[in-house]
């Protein structure tokens, strides 16, 4: 099994800001992501990794902004090592697979998050007034059916804690109404053509969440695409409404979590071994599965 990478040390490069999952590197004109193999859930991050997971992240990002290119610009500059300033080249064994130079974009924000199925807090909401932020759906129903046309329902950004889903007339006063119809246009646009293309890999994309930035004057994708840490992926096959569906993600870890006697707050248990595995095995049998055939 590939050595877990919980955090990177590049003390000539700088101290990066640490997201959940990223390290981020200030390099003066860009940035440099590095996806570390660290996993959260109910927003603490756990004292395990995940192997592999970040390098499966980011070669997944990649597959899907090349796809998008024609849809929207992304903040790729280089993806591949070699192709690095050289006082990275040196890092050559953390970053390879795992790290992006990027566009220092400024971010939205807020979240643009498409669903095209009822699931997660969309679904808890739906229980409670028939509304998915905001948006009245038809009666009826089920968990996990699919939606007629997807809808899009954006949500603030924490830095820490939850991100709170908010309406579109919301998102409209954070950003301008503008720039808002244009971030929905896109978002629906990518969410429809991906799920088009997973649907021939008989996978279903339930939701996800984009993030956008602006450069230069023009809007851009950032951050990571369709992941299994940003999307909700269901196998077509097991696919039935009117209950949870199995997904593609770390779904297995909160499931384990839920059986102990933890209060969800700092620090998270640490993960038995088969858990572990089983995790892993997720993660890579999603990136085979959108993988196999691929173009880009």
């Amino acid at each position: 099994m590939e050595k877990v990478i919980l955090e990177t040390e590049m003390p000539d490069i700088g101290t990066p800001r640490r997201g959940k999952v990223r390290d981020i590197y200030d390099l003066g004109e860009n940035l440099l992501l590095v996806v570390s193999d660290r996993i959260s859930a109910f927003d603490v991050i756990l004292p395990n990794g995940i192997p592999g997971k970040g390098r499966i992240l980011t070669q997944i990002s990649r597959y899907w902004f090349k796809q998008m290119e024609d849809i929207i610009k992304n903040h790729i500059i280089a993806a591949d090592v070699k192709d690095f300033p050289a006082s990275l080249q040196k890092y050559s064994d953390i970053l390879e697979g795992r790290s992006m130079l990027v566009k220092k974009a400024k971010p939205m924000p807020v979240e643009c998050i498409v669903r095209g199925y009822l699931s997660g807090s969309g679904w808890q909401e739906y229980k409670k007034t028939g509304n998915v932020c905001g948006i009245k759906l038809k009666d009826g129903l089920l968990e996990s059916a699919r939606l007629d046309e997807p809808i899009f329902t954006p949500s603030t950004k924490a830095e820490e804690g939850h991100d709170i889903n908010i309406s579109f007339d919301e998102m409209k006063n954070i950003i301008g109404s503008e720039t808002a119809e244009r971030l929905k246009e896109i978002s629906i646009k990518i969410y429809s053509n991906a799920r088009a293309m997973a649907e021939e890999k008989k996978i279903i994309i339930a939701d996800t969440k984009f993030e956008f930035g602006m450069y230069n004057g023009e809007i851009i994708l950032i951050d990571e695409l369709l992941t299994p840490d940003s999307s909700r992926f269901w196998s077509m096959e097991n696919y039935a409404p009117g209950r949870g569906q199995d997904s593609y993600d770390k779904q297995i870890v909160r499931d384990y979590l839920l059986t102990l006697d933890w209060d969800k707050t700092y620090p998270g248990p640490s993960l038995p071994g088969y858990i572990i595995e089983k995790a892993a095995g997720r993660y890579r049998e999603i990136f085979d599965i959108l993988s196999s055939g691929r173009e880009g």
